[in-house]
Formats: C-alpha cells, sequence, structure tokens
C-alpha cells in the first residue's frame, strides 16, 4: 500500500514538474515572439520612413529637372541692355568700326530713299501736259511744264523739246545723252552703300581672328587648357563677326531696295522719251 501511494507522489511530483515545464516554455516562446514582433513592427516603420525620404529626394530631383528644363525652353530677353553688354564685350575697337559702317550705310540709304521718292512723278500726267501745250503750237508753254516739275523724267522731256528743232535723231540722242546724266545721278551714293556692306563683315572676321589669337594667348600664360577660358574669348571673338553680319544684312536690304527704285524711275524714263517723240511727230513738230 506504501509503495503504491509513493509511486502515485512520484507520478504526480513528475507531471507537475513536466507542466510546469511546458509552461515555461510556452511562456519564454510567446515573449520571443512578442519580441519578433515589435522587432518586425520597428523594421517596417524604418523601411516606411527611408521609403518616404526617397519619395521626397526623388520628388526634389525632379522639380530640380522640370525646372532647368522649363529655364532652357524659356527664351531669354534680348533687349536694349542684353545688346549693349553684347556690345561692350566684343570690344569696343572693333565694334565701334562696325557701328561707324551701319550709321554711314543707313544716312546714305535714308539720303537715296528720300531723293528717289521725290524724284518718283506720274509721267503720264506730265505728257498729257505737254501734248496739251503742244496742240496748242506753245513749246514755250510745254518746256514751263517740265520745268516746274521735278524729277528726272520731266528734265529729259525738258531737253527732247529745246532740241526740237533738231529733228528726231537730234531729239533721241539729246534724251539718251541727258539720261546717261540722270543715271548717274540716280546711282549717286550706292558705291559707298556697296563698300559698307563689304567692309562691315570683313571687320567683323577680322575682330574675331584678333580675338582668337587673344584667347590662345591666355591659354599660353596660364599654361592649362580651360574650357570656360576658352570658351570666354571665343565667345568675345565671334560677337565682332555676328555684328558685322547684322550690319551688312540690313545695308544689304535698304540696298536692294534703292536698286529696284532707281530701275522703276529709269522705265519711267525710257518709256517717256519713247512717248515724247510720239507727241511731236503727232503735232507735226517733227517730221
Amino acid at each position: 500500500m506504501r509503495k503504491l501511494l509513493a509511486l502515485l507522489l512520484v507520478m504526480g511530483m513528475m507531471a507537475f514538474t513536466t507542466n510546469y515545464a511546458v509552461a515555461q516554455d510556452e511562456q519564454t516562446i510567446g515573449e520571443q515572439v512578442i519580441e519578433g514582433a515589435q522587432d518586425a513592427t520597428e523594421a517596417a516603420g524604418d523601411a516606411m520612413e527611408d521609403a518616404a525620404e526617397t519619395m521626397e529626394d526623388a520628388a526634389d530631383t525632379a522639380g530640380d529637372m522640370a525646372g532647368n528644363a522649363v529655364d532652357a525652353v524659356t527664351p531669354k530677353k534680348f533687349g536694349y541692355q542684353t545688346l549693349k553688354q553684347y556690345f561692350i564685350d566684343g570690344g569696343w575697337q572693333f565694334m565701334s568700326l562696325v557701328l561707324i559702317c551701319l550709321i554711314l550705310g543707313l544716312a546714305f540709304c535714308i539720303e537715296r530713299i528720300i531723293t528717289l521718292n521725290l524724284a518718283s512723278i506720274n509721267t503720264d500726267k506730265l505728257l498729257s501736259r505737254v501734248d496739251d501745250a503742244l496742240r496748242n503750237g506753245d513749246i514755250a508753254q510745254a518746256k514751263e511744264v517740265c520745268k516746274s516739275t521735278p524729277g528726272p523724267a520731266a528734265s529729259i522731256i525738258h531737253e527732247g523739246l529745246k532740241r526740237s528743232n533738231m529733228g528726231i535723231d537730234g531729239v533721241e540722242k539729246a534724251m539718251v545723252s541727258y539720261g546717261s546724266v540722270q543715271m548717274g545721278l540716280l546711282e549717286k551714293g550706292l558705291v559707298w552703300i556697296s563698300l559698307f556692306i563689304a567692309i562691315a563683315p570683313m571687320l567683323g572676321f577680322m575682330g574675331t581672328v584678333i580675338g582668337m589669337i587673344q584667347a590662345f594667348d591666355k591659354i599660353a600664360e596660364v599654361g592649362d587648357v580651360n574650357a570656360s577660358l576658352v570658351a570666354s574669348g571665343i565667345k568675345v571673338a565671334l560677337l565682332t563677326t555676328v555684328f558685322g553680319l547684322i550690319t551688312a544684312i540690313i545695308l544689304q536690304i535698304f540696298y536692294n531696295y534703292i536698286v529696284s527704285k532707281i530701275d522703276s524711275i529709269v522705265n519711267r524714263m525710257e518709256d517717256a522719251s519713247t512717248s515724247l517723240v510720239d507727241i511731236l511727230i503727232d503735232n507735226k513738230i517733227l517730221s
């Protein structure tokens, strides 16, 4: 009986000890699980913070790139101050020469344009008044009409009327000869405009060559090829060429307009000469 009780007591103690150990193990495992969960939560939080910082950096980078792209696409304002700064950067020595060519060339162009506009008249109206005077047999009145009318066409008609007593050949020769004189007067100053058109780019090219030489001299003094130094030297050198070409283009446009205006006046002069001979024949002044 005592053996049975002792056996039961031992078995109970073993069961209690086993349950206690299992409980301790379960508690330890639970604590480890909780700690693992906390560690995982903290790691996830850190990862989210890192991701947020990365997104902010990416957003800032994208914003900077967009700003740079907008600045690159947006054209810079080109006004008087910018033009003045470029003129100063190009060097006053050659820039001044190019500017003088532009000013003098424009002065000749304006003078020619004003003169040619004053010389342009309605030749048909002039010939009609001359014809009316000749129909009345008054050559002196026809000459007065030509004298009171400005322009080369009126001067040529006046010369033809002065030689009306020399026959058709005399009238034609007089008008052709005086037409050459008027042609020279119309083309007065064009040679100077052509000179400025040709010399302005040459001065610009000369300034560019000299500027390049100075840039290479600076590189030789420094002893190192600096990109900013080379770029600034080339920029200053090329500015003279740009201004020279701009001057030539402006003067060339005015020159072509003046030449076309002269051609128009010359055509009217020739037509008026032919019409005058016909008028003299019709009024039986020439035979």
